[in-house]
């Protein structure tokens, strides 16, 4: 009878087998184990120069891959050739760094589970290296929770391990020292009967994946327990804010304080004593800033060519002018019993001190 059609089996069997990792090749002949073969092998359509039933591939790379088949001789009667079984060597993809929760960014002091992961890699038994160090206590786990420091500035990578096969080190995942939240205004004082827009932001990543939630205040104290990252105001007052994330609340340093005032519909007036719009060298006069409506009192802020100027009294006295004291001025009030309640800057009025005098003949 013709002798039994061998078969190939791997050792170990399984379909995955990565690069750096070795595999036993095994020709098999059903019953006949105890004959004394020689044996032929190819990979593909190309021979191997090995003749007996089994051998063994040491630090397997790609160029391994292929389908190997046998066949074998005795008494010059050879088997049919083998069916081919195929070998597939894997080279593990470059591991990725990610993070739980699956923010773009970690800051110092932050709490998060940093996770390794291999592309293609799922189903094999990794063990797993990292850095920093610290990180690598037996047994080395795919994932960590951990509390992020300074120290840490490097970023944390990871690599695969498995018998003789090993990753590439993946990308850093860096870590940014505490960040310090922004806060805008779109104005700086409330309009009668109107708001003034403010906006937190958390940069580098103030992207909605980011988790950020935010936290105002107004004067020192918790505003609302909004987590917007904007907020209308109608009231004036020193607002702050800073952003919160995570489980415990990670937060960040407060932004600077903004100051927003309120508006009051009372409209200051410069006038000017004497009512002369032109003076000359040496002359006196008297630049006054006149709030109509109530008996409030008033602080008083002054701006000559957009430039701001003591004193906060409602006049502004120039006793021997001189060309210096030309220009645009404008006033505004301040309430006394409310420091964030302004008026608007008055109309300007404009000073112009000429010379010298031109006399008749």
């Amino acid at each position: 009878t013709d002798p039994p059609k061998p078969t190939v089996t791997l050792q170990p069997s399984r379909t995955q087998i990565y690069s750096g990792e070795t595999v036993t090749v095994r020709c098999e002949i059903q019953g006949g184990e105890r004959a004394q073969w020689t044996y032929e092998w190819r990979r593909g359509q190309k021979n191997i120069h090995e003749t007996s039933s089994e051998y063994r591939i040491s630090r397997l790379t790609e160029s391994h891959g292929g389908g190997y088949s046998c066949r074998a001789t005795r008494s010059s009667s050879w088997t049919e050739w083998s069916d081919s079984t195929t070998l597939r060597v894997t080279v593990p993809s470059k591991p990725t760094v990610t993070l739980q929760p699956p923010w773009p960014q970690i800051y110092s002091g932050e709490t998060v589970t940093v996770r390794c992961e291999i592309q293609g890699g799922e189903g094999a038994q990794w063990t797993y290296e990292w850095r920093p160090a610290k990180l690598n206590t037996p047994p080395t786990y795919s994932e960590y929770r951990i509390t992020v420091t300074e120290s840490d500035s490097g970023g944390y990578s990871c690599r695969g391990k498995r018998s003789f096969s090993r990753t590439e080190w993946s990308d850093a995942l860096t870590v940014v020292s505490k960040p310090k939240a922004e806060l805008r205004a779109d104005r700086t004082a409330v309009p009668v009967g109107g708001s003034v827009t403010l906006t937190c932001s958390v940069n580098p990543s103030s992207s909605s994946s980011s988790g950020w939630k935010y936290y105002w205040y107004s004067d020192g104290k918790s505003y609302e327990p909004v987590r917007n990252e904007q907020i209308s105001v109608s009231e004036g007052g020193v607002y702050s804010c800073r952003g919160g994330r995570g489980e415990p609340v990670y937060y960040t340093e407060d932004s600077e304080s903004v100051r927003i005032d309120t508006t009051v519909s009372n409209r200051p007036v410069v006038t000017l004593y004497p009512n002369w719009s032109e003076i000359y060298r040496g002359e006196t006069i008297t630049v006054r800033c006149e709030i109509h409506g109530g008996d409030t009192e008033w602080d008083y802020e002054w701006e000559i060519n957009s430039i701001k100027k003591p004193p906060n009294q409602n006049e502004y006295k120039i006793k021997s002018a001189s060309s210096s004291n030309s220009g645009n001025y404008r006033c505004k009030g301040r309430m006394k019993s409310s420091q964030y309640k302004t008026t608007e800057w008055s109309d300007s009025v404009t000073l112009t001190v000429s010379d010298s005098k031109s006399y008749l003949l």
